[in-house]
C-alpha cells in the first residue's frame, strides 16, 4: 500500500552542543536522507519541521529548526522521523520497503495460488531477498530478481512471482 509518510530515520543521540542530532537513516544511504528539507514527527504528517542535514559516515547529522541546545536535542533521542513520499521523487515502478511489507504474494501463472505475505526484506550484495510468510507460519525466501518477481502492485497490495524450483514444498 502506498503510504504518504514513511519512516526515514531514528534519532540516536546528539552531536556537539548546538542541538545537532545523530540520526540512523532507514534508507539506502545517508546521501538519500539529505535530499529532504522538511521532515515530520509522525506518520500522519504532523508537525513539519525544516531540516539541514549532512552525511557523516553511515549516519546523518541533522539540525532541526527550533532545536538549538544539547538539552533540547537530548529530549528527542529515540524519536522516529518521517518523510513525505512525494518529496522522494522515485522513478516509476520503484517502491519503498515499507510499502512492500504486507503485500500478498501470488503465483504469476495462477493468481488463485497464494504463497503468503511479504513480511521482511533482507538486503544482500547482489539483490534483496524477500521473506514470504505463508498462512501456516512457514517462512520462504525468494530472490527479488526480474526472473522471479513478475509484477509489483503496491497500490493493490499484490505481488506476482514465478518462484524458482524447490522454494515451496510442493514443487519438484
Amino acid at each position: 500500500m502506498i503510504k504518504e509518510y514513511l519512516e526515514i530515520g531514528e534519532i540516536t543521540g546528539t552531536h556537539g552542543i548546538r542541538g545537532e542530532l545523530r540520526v540512523n537513516p532507514f534508507c539506502d544511504s545517508p546521501e538519500f536522507f539529505t535530499r529532504f528539507k522538511t521532515l515530520y514527527s509522525d506518520s500522519n504528517g504532523c508537525c513539519a519541521v525544516k531540516v539541514k542535514s549532512r552525511p557523516h559516515g553511515n549516519i546523518v547529522l541533522v539540525k532541526l529548526e527550533g532545536v538549538d541546545s544539547i538539552e533540547d536535542a537530548q529530549k528527542l533521542r529515540g524519536k522516529i522521523l518521517y518523510m513525505k513520499r512525494s518529496d522522494a521523487k522515485l522513478p516509476e515502478g520503484r517502491y519503498f520497503i515499507a510499502e512492500l511489507i504486507g503485500c500478498e504474494v501470488r503465483d504469476a501463472d495462477n493468481e488463485s495460488r497464494v504463497y503468503g505475505t511479504l513480511t521482511d526484506v533482507s538486503p544482500t550484495g547482489a539483490n534483496d531477498v524477500w521473506h514470504i510468510t505463508a498462512e501456516d507460519g512457514r517462512e520462504y525466501l525468494i530472490p527479488a530478481i526480474p526472473d522471479v518477481v513478475i509484477k509489483t502492485d503496491v497500490e493493490n497490495n499484490l505481488i506476482l512471482i514465478k518462484p524458482l524450483k524447490g522454494i515451496f514444498d510442493d514443487e519438484n
